[in-house]
């Protein structure tokens, strides 16, 4: 049987200089009792599994809503594949595993019900208030919504999981603004575990939207034919196997082909750079980065995913219908507050009415949402 000690140590033998050592973590908001057998971040993993807003990921959206079909990703199985990327490129890079797996766990918790057109319309009705960003949510939902203990608010995870869910970057995502993060704006970059996630996170969406869309048929193959990396994709696979072992063996390709670029050119880049402890991580400029070539190639892709399938009529169609309930609970909510349920109510009594409301509406699945539309606005429903 190992103590928590003993795994301490075996991170200390076994991982780079520069990742996160358990025993190093920056702390908690609110201190506690170490347990005996699980590090900081085992904990910090097993508290985002067990919480309310990650149950709640099942049935919010990633590009189709969930009544659209079962085979789609949805927020839960999109983070699912974001930890299994995110761990393969810890372990070759020999980052902390466990730091990695919690980060990617909670890195979507803070999003809306209909993906980021339900983002947009939250943002937009609270420009007045403070204005709403999923990153910045996520925190909040983990920092205070969580009600899970009875000595403190949130989960009171550790400040490099939380860093991970805050400095949290893709193309969809903000820069960093407001004094309540100032902790976080400390260092010039977060961790190589946090910076690991931001990678692991687009591989996966972009990968796994190219299967949807081809799955949904709102791509086709022969779309894909001019775009250099689908060539290098699809150029070992036999041409006489069926398009559904074809479509598979191809995205497994893709994202096979970036992993193995990103922790090549990473290795090569922290060793040009002499980074050899964490604090030399923080104080430069993001470390891990894609060849040149094949960044072009996965910018690309990217730029067809948003013509061919983003901007496609069925997903614009579903997003304003998404945008349009956003809006009507909204203001339905904000015009007679009582009609929020009473646990909800009692959040008035600190926070701002919007304040309260946006939490209430972010918090929802995609199921709820339509249903809570249903019941106020459809005359027939029962309430």
């Amino acid at each position: 049987m190992r103590k928590r000690e003993e795994w301490e140590k075996i991170e200390d033998e076994i991982l780079a200089p520069y990742s996160v050592k358990s025993s190093q973590t920056l702390g908690r908001k609110y201190p506690e009792k170490e347990h005996d057998f699980r590090s900081p971040f085992q904990r910090d993993r097993d508290r985002i599994i067990h919480s309310t807003a990650f149950r709640r990921l099942e049935y919010k959206t990633q590009v189709f809503i969930y009544h659209e079909g079962d085979y789609y990703r949805n927020r839960l199985t999109h983070t699912i594949e974001v930890q299994q990327i995110a761990r393969t490129i810890a372990r070759i890079l020999r980052l902390n595993e466990d730091l990695v797996e919690a980060i990617a766990l909670a890195h979507d918790i803070g999003h809306t019900p209909f993906g980021h057109k339900g983002e947009v319309a939250l943002n937009e009705l609270m420009k007045d208030f403070g204005g709403f960003e999923h990153n910045r949510h996520g925190l909040r939902v983990v920092d205070w919504l969580e009600k899970r203990y009875p000595d403190f608010p949130g989960l009171n995870l550790t400040f490099e999981v939380r860093e991970g869910i805050i400095r949290h970057k893709t193309i969809y995502d903000t820069p960093l603004e407001g004094e309540e993060f100032e902790e976080f704006k400390k260092f010039t970059s977060p961790s190589l575990e946090t910076q690991v996630v931001n990678f692991a996170d687009e591989i996966a969406f972009t990968s796994h939207d190219l299967d949807d869309g081809l799955k949904s048929g709102i791509i086709s193959e022969e779309e894909l034919h001019d775009l250099e990396i689908w060539k290098e994709v699809v150029s070992e696979i036999r041409k006489d196997l069926p398009a559904d072992i074809r479509r598979v063996q191809a995205i497994r390709n893709l994202i096979n082909i970036l992993v193995l670029d990103l922790v090549r050119e990473s290795e090569k880049n922290i060793k040009e750079k002499n980074i050899s402890s964490i604090e030399d991580v923080r104080k430069s400029p993001p470390l891990l980065r894609y060849s040149e070539a094949i960044y072009k190639k996965h910018t690309e892709l990217r730029k067809f995913l948003e013509e061919k399938m983003y901007s496609h009529y069925r997903v614009i169609r579903m997003a304003e219908k998404a945008y349009r309930i956003i809006r009507d609970l909204f203001f339905a909510y904000k015009k007679e507050p009582r009609q929020l349920p009473p646990h909800i109510q009692k959040n008035l009594k600190n926070e701002i009415p919007e304040r309260v409301i946006c939490d209430y509406i972010a918090g929802m699945t995609d199921r709820f949402a339509l249903e809570e539309h249903r019941k106020l606005f459809d005359a027939t429903s029962l309430v």
